[in-house]
């Protein structure tokens, strides 16, 4: 594996993970101050969906990253862990962010998206971590 890519790889695991931490960080301080059992409620709808945007979206967008990666040749820029049409989107997912947590949306319930899109983000983050530890067989074959 190149460099370049090693780079890339980990610099985009870093950053799906911190991302993804930073938005379980946020809900778990709306969640904190609620009562147990409705906490505790709350958290199992949060990981049953941050698990269906990991298998149904993230870990998509995770492997599509890495199969692009893979094929890129030469000296890269070091944003190349993602593609550009991405970079648009992250603007307006802060935006949405930051409007949300300003609503009058109840924390609780905005609670559930922030780890769904967090726990999902974080999960889908370990598919460039295995990568940089287990390249893939075809790759190993072409050494």
């Amino acid at each position: 594996m190149v460099g370049n890519e090693r780079r890339l790889y980990a610099l985009a695991g870093i950053m799906w993970s911190g991302v993804g931490g930073y938005l379980v960080f946020l809900a778990y301080g709306w969640l904190k101050a609620l009562p147990s059992l409705r906490t505790v409620l709350l958290a199992i709808a949060a990981v049953l969906f941050a698990l269906v945007i990991y298998r149904f979206g993230f870990s998509n967008l995770a492997k599509k990253n890495i199969k692009r990666i893979s094929l890129l040749e030469g000296r890269v820029f070091i944003w190349a862990f993602q593609s550009w049409q991405s970079y648009i989107i992250i603007p307006v997912m802060i935006g949405l962010g930051i409007f949300l947590r300003n609503s009058p949306l109840p924390k609780q319930y905005l609670a559930i998206m922030y780890i769904g899109i967090g726990g999902g983000l974080f999960l889908s983050s370990l598919h460039y971590y295995v990568w940089l530890v287990r390249p893939s067989e075809l790759e190993r074959s072409d050494e």
